[in-house]
């Protein structure tokens, strides 16, 4: 065999090793090493030139071309041919066809031998990074195994084996250091595509790898027979994890703490000592708060389903350990249960109680011209507003003591003409706000609400559909946020106010008239 066949043979065996080495097709390799060939090629026969090279699979024998366009007209005499010239080349050449006229081989020089090693070590490299983020765009949220590679800023850079993946500083467990040589877990935290390349990203804080960590150390999770319904959460410090089993002879606790609290150590261990809370979760948001606010002891729950919010009630001597320290353990229930927390004492708890009783007895003593007597009675029973006492079922009076039918009849009808004189009072203050009388038409707005909605400048259709739901129902500086609206109420009265904008799409566009035509035409 010669020397040529030998490098020849050669170029096949490096392509190979190469795509092993980087577990990446063979074919890649060989493109690039054919774009390298063409780019050092052109620049000894002249960048002008329009040059392919082919190697081929079996042989390893390198053939160049130089592409020709068969043209009517040359412009480019590097790139384009005549029919007449194309007939040297091909019989029957037409417009058009592509000619492939092949070249003698090259010995590559210093210079184009570096060039060409530079495009395939570029090549190689975009295919590496393509391939790593087709293996690992699937695995976001799963936990794998790295070691550290080095630390630069406080970021660690993680070799995984077949590729890198970087841990953030704010993705680490604060106070945790990691050093170079040493195993650390993580989970898959997010794979994005990135000007420099696909960038895999690990996290240690994310609750969820608090959770995988369980799935891994309890056989239970991992078989699918305990479920973990929430994780919250302040890394290097403390969490909170729920949980539940769908075999009632299990305790999904139990399961979890392990003999001896085998199993849970070893996930703290993991955390850089966090203290973990494990929660049973149950169906009944009020049960499942006050197990996410042990150790307190809570005396009351109060819920308000369409705020999202509960008021929890504990006394004096728990309120400290319901808060926790700076907030942690109600920001962690709040968190780990989805809802908004509020913790509050009896006696404040009593003290607001007081005074609501206060406003909503006034309130039935004024509009409903009612003793006080009866107008506390009405408050006791649960009636929040002139709209309830008169439009409830005359049937949720029938459990208090000493209404007949005839005393509803009559609250009822003043709690409604005391609502017509709030709404004839409204509306004229509407009008005197500049409202625009197309409000009035969208369903779910009161006149009360109108009148509230001039007050702050809310005018016009325009004006109510640029807001955003929060602002009307924001709790703390919602326009509308007397009326009790639900985020799901309030974004289909900002949804109707922007109907309008729309309108003009569904319609057909009209047909230009025509020119009418001139005598000379005719």
């Amino acid at each position: 065999m010669t020397a040529v066949s030998a490098n020849r043979l050669e170029l096949l065996q490096i392509s190979d090793a190469v795509a092993r080495e980087k577990n990446i097709d063979k074919e890649i390799v060989l493109g690039a090493m054919e774009e390298a060939i063409q780019k050092a090629a052109r620049s000894r026969y002249g960048m002008e030139n329009e040059i392919k090279a082919h190697i081929d699979r079996k042989t390893g024998d390198i053939k160049l071309y130089r592409v020709l366009e068969v043209v009517e007209n040359v412009e480019n005499h590097s790139t384009e041919i005549t029919v007449e010239a194309a007939e040297e080349y091909k019989e029957g050449a037409a417009i058009g066809d592509i000619l492939a006229d092949e070249l003698p081989a090259i010995d590559f020089g210093r210079v184009a031998a570096q060039t060409a090693k530079q495009v395939i070590v570029q090549k190689v490299r975009e295919a590496e990074r393509a391939r790593q983020f087709e293996e690992y765009k699937d695995k976001i949220g799963e936990l794998i195994n790295g070691v550290v590679k080095r630390v630069e800023y406080g970021n660690a850079i993680i070799d995984l084996g077949s590729a890198e993946a970087i841990i953030r500083r704010d993705q680490l467990i604060p106070r945790e250091h990691i050093r170079n040589g040493e195993r650390v877990r993580a989970i898959i935290q997010d794979v994005r595509e990135e000007v420099r390349g696909p960038q895999i990203f690990l996290s240690r804080s994310h609750p969820d790898f608090m959770a995988k960590l369980f799935a891994g150390e309890v056989p239970e999770i991992y078989d699918g027979v305990i479920s973990i319904v929430g994780v919250s959460r302040d890394p290097g410090s403390r969490a909170k994890i729920a949980v539940t089993s769908s075999d009632p002879s299990i305790d999904p606790i139990g399961a979890c703490v392990g003999m001896r609290g085998s199993r849970v150590q070893a996930v703290v261990e993991e955390l850089q000592g966090e203290k973990i809370d494990i929660i049973q979760w149950s169906p009944d948001p009020a049960t499942y708060i006050i197990r996410a606010l042990a150790p307190a002891n809570v005396s009351k729950v109060v819920i308000d389903e369409d705020a999202g919010r509960m008021d929890v009630v504990v006394g004096e001597d728990q309120l400290s350990l319901a808060i926790g320290r700076r907030g942690q353990n109600v920001r962690l229930a709040s968190q780990l249960t989805e809802w908004q927390v509020d913790i509050m004492t009896e006696a404040d708890e009593s003290e607001r109680r007081q005074a609501e009783y206060k406003v909503r007895s006034e309130l039935f003593m004024g509009s409903l011209d009612v003793d006080e007597t009866l107008a506390l009675l009405l408050v006791g029973e649960g009636f929040r507003n002139l709209e309830e006492v008169a439009y409830v079922a005359s049937e949720e009076f029938a459990g208090i003591e000493g209404f007949d039918m005839a005393l509803v009849e009559e609250l009822q009808s003043r709690a409604k003409e005391a609502l017509e004189a709030v709404s004839l009072e409204a509306d004229e203050k509407r009008k005197q706000l500049g409202v625009e009388d197309a409000l009035t038409t969208i369903e779910g707005l009161t006149l009360p609400m109108l009148a509230t909605l001039g007050e702050a400048s809310i005018k016009t259709l325009d004006d109510l559909g640029d807001l955003a739901a929060d602002e009307l129902t924001s709790s703390e500086d919602g326009i509308l946020k007397e009326f009790d609206l639900t985020m799901d109420q309030a974004n289909k009265i900002i949804m109707a106010a922007r109907a309008h904008w729309f309108e003009d799409e569904d319609e057909p566009a009209e047909e230009m008239p025509k020119e009418p035509k001139s005598e000379a035409e005719e």
